[in-house]
């Protein structure tokens, strides 16, 4: 298993696809930030090798495998959100965490559904730009560098005319070559960064700017692209140091070198066929059957969803992106409603489901230190920046542990997250003096933990309030 995780984790580092991980090494890295849950990380391990295993076919058969979403079943902060995310970020896909509750049917204020795809492809764009950029880099770097040059050492007027015949050494030809070569040695080695220079920058249109928020959303992205491509663009001159001028130099350097139609076809492609939408509080759109009629704006909601999940085509300011390969994870906690008080049509688009189970005593034990991002390894990072150093007992994680499943059983069961407002009160005051404590140590055993919280924990109608 240590070898398989370590090969796993040079794939990673090596900068291949991730979706060429086996289902066992997704599940690894998942494992690395989240505790149980082992049937939804295996469903999600499987969708994202499906998108491998599609990209294997014949073209003829390709176009006809639809990703097979997954509808999330379980309360809060059990780890659904963390789940999609933590893929997202494994496969380097474009990817967009969405609120079913904020979006209205159609005809209604407020988001309409598909405005989750412009979102995506949004997503999508950036991580193209920025993988473009990354690849003009040295290019732009050097092309900025000249014109760094030009602003320090100003081409004299009789140069252009004599380069090409004037190269003997001593002439003034020769000098300004030997001067300009120093100028960049000291550039490149930061000798010149706080020294000042003048630079013609864009100016920010004003016209967009004033009418893009009183329209759509959408509709006031593409006016305020329209129009900057339609008026001439503004620039002024502004002092700026040289390392300030270098970063808006290397970015109008990048920006020539990019070819633009061909980023913004390799982002509709990703979106299209790599991208991952997490749609959560799905069930707050549910019907919960108890009303004599239908409720307009919920089932609305789905009804307006249904096509986007089926496969369709959203227009966005970039062209017309097709969701048929899109892979859409809905999660819900189903309190009031059930997955079956969804429309019939709504549910088949989600064939695979999973219940993540409420978190038990020891996973949050488990929770408290085995993550990547565990919570007392964040605790002791930020009081080690005041010279405080903290540790945690074996009886002091139990006895946290214990409270938070106690807490979570008494009240409202929030999962992992009742561990958040446990930490917090239970380290209140070393925080707070911790200023004052530099080079002191802190135990937080079963003792302190007892002292500090048992009495608010006893007391069921402060703990409402305060855990």
């Amino acid at each position: 298993m240590a070898e398989e995780k370590a090969e796993h984790l040079a794939v990673i580092k090596a900068g291949t696809d991730a979706s060429e991980l086996s289902p066992r090494q997704i599940v690894a890295e998942l494992d690395r930030y989240i505790v149980g849950q082992g049937d939804a990380k295996k469903a999600v391990a499987i969708a994202l090798r499906n998108r491998w295993r599609r990209k294997k076919l014949e073209p003829s058969i390709r176009e006809e495998v639809a990703p097979k979403n997954i509808l999330m079943i379980g309360p809060t902060g059990v780890g659904k959100t963390e789940i999609a995310r933590r893929l997202a970020a494994l496969s380097g896909a474009p990817f967009v965490k969405v609120e079913a509750t904020r979006y209205t049917e159609v005809g209604y204020h407020g988001r309409d559904v598909e405005s989750m795809i412009r979102d995506l492809v949004k997503q999508s764009m950036n991580m193209a730009q920025t993988r473009a950029r990354e690849n003009v880099k040295m290019k732009a770097v050097d092309a900025a560098e000249e014109r760094l040059l030009d602003i320090l050492l100003p081409e004299p007027a009789s140069y252009a005319a004599d380069k090409a015949n004037d190269k003997a050494p001593g002439s003034a030809n020769d000098q300004y070559e030997k001067t300009r070569v120093k100028l960049r040695k000291k550039l490149k080695d930061g000798a010149l960064d706080a020294r000042d220079v003048e630079l013609e920058v864009a100016s920010v249109g004003e016209v967009a700017g004033v009418f893009a928020p009183s329209m759509g959303e959408e509709m006031g992205a593409e006016l305020q692209d329209a129009l900057a491509r339609m008026m001439p663009r503004k620039t002024k001159k502004r002092k700026l140091t040289v390392a300030e001028a270098r970063v808006i130099l290397e970015s109008e350097e990048a920006e020539k070198l990019i070819d633009q139609e061909a980023v913004t076809r390799q982002a509709i492609d990703n979106a299209e066929n790599l991208g991952i939408v997490f749609i959560d509080e799905i069930d707050k759109v549910a019907g919960s059957g108890k009303s004599s009629g239908p409720d307009i704006s919920r089932e609305g909601v789905q009804r307006d969803m249904l096509p986007i999940v089926e496969g369709a085509s959203v227009s966005t300011r970039w062209g017309l992106v097709k969701t048929d390969h899109i892979l859409f994870i809905a999660a819900g906690a189903f309190h009031i409603s059930k997955p079956s008080d969804l429309l019939p049509e709504l549910q088949g688009r989600f064939p695979i489901r999973v219940e993540l189970k409420d978190l038990t005593e020891e996973d949050f034990r488990r929770i408290l230190t085995a993550p990547k991002n565990a919570l007392t390894k964040q605790y002791a990072a930020l009081l080690g920046t005041e010279g405080v150093k903290i540790e945690f007992s074996e009886d002091g994680l139990a006895a946290m542990a214990r409270i938070a499943a106690t807490v979570n059983s008494r009240s409202q069961n929030i999962g992992a997250r009742r561990l958040h407002t446990v930490m917090e009160k239970l380290l209140e005051e070393v925080s707070f003096e911790a200023c004052e404590m530099a080079g002191k140590k802190v135990l937080v055993d079963a003792k302190m933990v007892e002292t500090r919280l048992k009495p608010i924990v006893e007391d069921e109608d402060l703990a409402k309030y305060i855990l």
